[in-house]
């Protein structure tokens, strides 16, 4: 795990200047990941929250915090209560805060730049199972992050003036029509109107979109939509 920490240059990760402080950020999650006490906890926390990761005087969220994030669901999992606490704190404030213009995506291993909120939203899924078995705060991160669905589409046809898409759905898409971001080959397109064709199944990810006013070859396989709301709460 300490390896892990240092060998992230949190330097080099972009943030809001006069906010984001990155010399708390790898002290922070030392001190956490050998807390076995509130007092240091609450130290590592203090690093971590006041502008290691978070703000949490101002509400703001930093890219840091995506990067962070599985680092910290590791300390949740290994560490002693308080070390545990205070990383699934820290977790959920990250999700429920707003990025600064400008530093509100990530880049994503395919080359493009996801919100920070689906990036964390993301790691969250992983590791649903073990958070919701905690319960309390643990099992209402995995249900806030299914707000920030996504959608990787596998198959498509024409329909009408528009598209039906199959592919894989992670977390849950809103009833109604909806904005998304399509996303491939590193550009983002904002698509409108939106519906669930057919929700996922007895368990499975599959799912159906109605996309309107789109070509088929305009959303090719491997493409994948996102939530388009989450722009919405940038400072």
């Amino acid at each position: 795990m300490l390896e892990q920490i240092e060998a992230v240059d949190w330097g080099a990760v972009p943030g809001p200047p006069g906010w984001y402080e990155p010399d708390r950020v790898a002290p922070g999650l030392r001190i956490l990941t050998e807390a076995s006490s509130l007092v240091r906890a609450a130290e590592a926390g203090a690093l971590l929250g006041c502008g290691g990761i978070v703000h949490d005087h101002s509400g703001s969220v930093f890219p840091a915090a995506a990067i962070a994030a599985p680092l910290l669901l590791d300390i949740a999992r290994r560490g002693r209560p308080a070390a545990r606490d205070t990383a699934l704190g820290l977790l959920d404030e990250a999700l429920r805060f707003r990025p600064h213009a400008g530093y509100e995506r990530v880049a994503a291993p395919d080359g493009t730049a996801t919100r920070l909120c689906c990036a964390l939203a993301h790691h969250l899924r992983a590791h649903a199972d073990f958070l919701t078995g905690l319960g309390g705060r643990g099992r209402s991160l995995p249900a806030d992050a299914a707000a920030h669905w996504r959608f990787e589409i596998r198959e498509r046809v024409a329909d009408g003036d528009g598209t039906v898409a199959f592919g894989v759905l992670a977390g849950r898409f809103p009833e109604g029509a909806r904005p998304a971001e399509l996303h491939h080959d590193g550009d983002v397109t904002v698509l409108n109107g939106l519906t669930l064709e057919y929700p996922p199944e007895d368990a499975s990810p599959e799912a159906c979109l109605r996309i309107p006013a789109r070509h088929p070859d305009e959303l090719p396989p491997g493409a994948v939509l996102f939530r388009a709301e989450c722009g919405d709460g940038v400072r």
